[in-house]
């Protein structure tokens, strides 16, 4: 879809991107602030912007609870919803074009008068426990928070998360949220037929009744690497492993891209390297990698699940083709064949809206850069051996690499794995 970017400053200091998609027949918005977990006031708190994220369509200044904000809200099919992580609380909404201006106006309510209450807190807590509770049965999700904290990361593990819960009090929230949902810490992405009512958006975005504050830093770990872990449970039939490396640096957009053909070549489809020749060999179900950019660091991440009796062969094949790489043994049609399918997922990659903002979004709330999409062609094809090998290896070499694996099987096993690794 064809769309245009201004980025706009309000007069209270809130920034945000304004993104025109001329006859869209939806408005997509997200406000994001920098309230995550890592911002919560002591460690005792953890879990404190999750609670704030699970009451934040609750009790307001207009509905006396959740249940009375959701039925109007939803009347027209509107959505909305809101999530939370280290670093962001974002609340995103997307409604039919006709009611745009009703459900922004239902979003300032929600975000600048929330009325929290005990009683929404004990369900919302209960909540919470819930869902992080049923986590401790997704291994991925276990192994991952244990694997940040193993390199350094200042997080706790999924059961450390749980023990905070209880601590939250009413007055624990309200000081969070005021510390944190000020103008300055505010960003937002709205996207659709924005142009013809840019000024009345402005304007509305001005009537938020927001405190000054700040746009809060994000905290830098010293970050290193750490011996295998392995999260031992009886009942897990497999091992699910996760593995990264990381470097000391955001990496450029067209790092970014680069990163994301290596990363087809070696795991993409039944073809690649290692999942596709696994897969034939029948050695794993599935595995992916992909690499990510944080504020301070780039991480280049590995996960999947394997029997025991093809762990072995499957750490020896991911060794030989890490190694390939390495040492620049990719071949000219691999490279091609990659930036074919990268071009393809382009023009597949905004086809909605709610597309279109995700793009812009993730960058923009980390970094405030705008990553202008009609560029994404030439950075894929910009892409080539050199860049790739030189990438690989930097991250090889960071010495801050990471291993944490979910099993029923002996630690030794793990050691095992870990050290067929050793690039």
């Amino acid at each position: 879809m064809k769309h245009s970017i201004e980025e706009v400053k309000l007069k209270n200091g809130a920034r945000g991107l304004l993104i025109d998609v001329p006859g869209a027949s939806v408005m997509n918005t997200k406000v994001e602030f920098r309230a995550g977990m890592r911002f919560a006031k002591k460690p005792e708190l953890h879990e404190i912007a999750h609670v704030v994220e699970h009451l934040s369509f609750g009790a307001n200044s207009k509905y006396k609870d959740e249940q009375a904000y959701e039925t109007d809200f939803t009347k027209n099919g509107a959505y909305h919803n809101a999530w939370t992580s280290d670093f962001d609380v974002c609340y995103e909404t997307e409604c039919a074009d006709f009611e745009w201006d009703r459900i922004m106006d239902l979003k300032r309510v929600a975000i600048t008068s929330p009325r929290f209450n005990e009683e929404e807190l004990k369900s919302e807590k209960g909540n919470v426990r819930a869902e992080l509770t049923s986590y401790m049965n997704d291994y991925t999700r276990l192994l991952w928070p244990r694997l940040q904290k193993s390199i350094g990361e200042d997080v706790p593990n999924l059961r450390e998360r749980l023990a905070t819960v209880p601590n939250i009090e009413v007055k624990d929230i309200r000081e969070h949220y005021r510390r944190t949902h000020t103008a300055e810490n505010m960003r937002f992405v709205i996207t659709g037929q924005v142009k013809p009512r840019k000024r009345q958006i402005i304007k509305m975005l001005e009537e938020w009744d927001l405190k000054p504050g700040e746009r809060f830093d994000i905290p830098e770990d010293e970050l290193h690497t750490s011996d295998p872990v392995l999260i031992r449970r009886k009942d897990a039939s497999n091992i699910t492993f996760g593995f990264c490396f990381v470097i000391p640096r955001r990496l450029s957009t067209g790092e970014i891209r680069t990163m994301d053909c290596l990363n087809h070549i070696l795991n993409g489809t039944m073809s690649s390297r290692i999942f596709g020749q696994a897969r034939k060999r029948g050695l794993v179900y599935g595995m992916c990698s992909a690499t990510s950019n944080s504020a301070k660091n780039a991480s280049w991440d590995f996960d999947g699940e394997v029997n025991e009796d093809n762990a072995g062969a499957l750490f020896d094949l991911i060794q030989k083709e890490l190694t390939r790489v390495l040492k620049g043994d990719i071949s000219d049609k691999d490279i091609e064949a990659a930036k074919s399918y990268a071009l393809g997922r382009y023009q597949m990659g905004a086809q909605t809206v709610g597309q279109i903002s995700d793009y812009y979004s993730e960058n923009y709330f980390l970094s405030d850069d705008i990553e202008d999409y009609a560029r994404v062609p030439e950075g894929i094809k910009a892409v080539d051996k050199e860049a790739i090998v030189k990438l690989a290896c930097e991250f090889a070499s960071s010495g801050i690499h990471g291993f944490v694996a979910v099993g029923s099987c002996e630690r030794q096993l793990i050691l095992d794995m870990a050290e067929r690794l050793r690039v």
